[in-house]
């Protein structure tokens, strides 16, 4: 008997198929945001830790203006003959600031007022010389023989003017949330840099109150924030057992850190022998009380506060070595 064909009929199953090409679709795009965030988290991070900076000088070099080529820091004998001095804008303890010019450009002049903080005028150059950067005021040229300094100048001028300025008609459109919370991560990558810096870890120890951390910053044409005054910059050693202490005066207030207050009561007299040591934390204890005047009281500044409530408790930590890095707090910044 002829055995006819067998046909299997075979069942297509066209809802399944689908199904499966979505949930491989939905696995393949899932995949592919897990790249791009650890992608995107190693770029943010590297940009934390690694100063790539193509436009910089090499060391004793500028560049200013418009000008593409490096020049040389100006000598004494260059200061004398080529800067003039226009008029005095600013006085303190240890040097007074002239606003002068330099080839049909505006520059600012220091110099020495009290010889007997020389030391910390020096002190202050030594420091500008080796942390030129994008965070710190670009240095022109100096003369140690007759304590003089030489640097760019920024129009806007310290921070302590930042609502003022932005108040002006011509900068109201920057009076945003935004551009508040950029002005911060301008101040905390500043902090970051001073405890990783090329010379070692530094204290910014001019920053007894609000007023005088704003005095130390200056604020760029284009919106950015950066270092001025490195007079008092004392550098943290811990391999070498050594910690700072910033000055030899009793220091008091909430905005100094807890360590930076005199620890044996009232009915002690303060002597500086007594008090003790201490390291770069007291900057991250002072970070949310300076960020929160960058913040100012514009619409949606209360929005970021909340999502930066966390880091800035953990700012605030009575135990230096419970506080976060700067550089943690920098990346939490970033993330918002």
């Amino acid at each position: 008997m002829e055995k006819k064909p067998h046909f299997v009929r075979r069942e297509f199953l066209p809802r399944e198929v689908p199904s499966i090409s979505l949930a491989l679709l939905l696995a393949a795009v899932l995949l592919l945001n897990a790249f791009l965030y650890l992608y995107l988290n190693k770029f943010y991070s590297s940009l934390g830790r690694v100063e790539t900076e193509p436009g910089l000088c090499p060391f004793g070099h500028f560049k200013f203006g418009a000008v593409k080529n490096c020049s040389p820091w100006l000598s004494c004998e260059a200061i004398n003959r080529e800067v003039r001095k226009l008029k005095c804008v600013g006085e303190g303890a240890v040097k007074k600031v002239f606003l002068s010019e330099w080839k049909e450009k505006k520059v600012v002049l220091s110099q020495l007022t009290n010889s007997e903080l020389k030391e910390d005028f020096l002190h202050g150059l030594r420091m500008l010389k080796g942390l030129q950067s994008k965070h710190v005021v670009r240095l022109l040229g100096y003369c140690e023989q007759q304590f003089t300094i030489l640097t760019e100048y920024h129009p806007l001028g310290s921070l302590r003017g930042l609502n003022e300025t932005l108040h002006i008609p011509k900068y109201k459109g920057m009076n945003t949330w935004h551009r508040r919370l950029m002005l911060a991560i301008d101040y905390v990558s500043v902090i970051r840099y001073l405890h990783s810096s090329p010379l070692g870890t530094l204290v910014m120890c001019d920053s007894n109150d609000l007023d005088k951390v704003l005095s130390q910053y200056l604020l760029t044409s284009d919106f950015h924030v950066v270092v001025n005054d490195l007079d008092a910059l004392p550098l943290v050693n811990r391999s070498a057992g050594r910690l700072v202490k910033c000055g030899h005066r009793e220091l008091r207030g909430e905005f100094v850190a807890p360590e930076q207050r005199w620890p044996y009561g009232e009915d002690v007299p303060f002597e500086d022998d007594l008090m003790p040591p201490y390291d770069e934390k007291t900057d991250i204890w002072k970070i949310p009380d300076v960020s929160n005047f960058f913040l100012g009281h514009v619409e949606g500044s209360d929005i970021v506060r909340l999502h930066l409530f966390d880091i800035h408790a953990a700012c605030k930590k009575k135990d230096p070595a419970e506080r976060p890095s700067a550089q943690e707090v920098l990346d939490t910044y970033r993330r918002f």
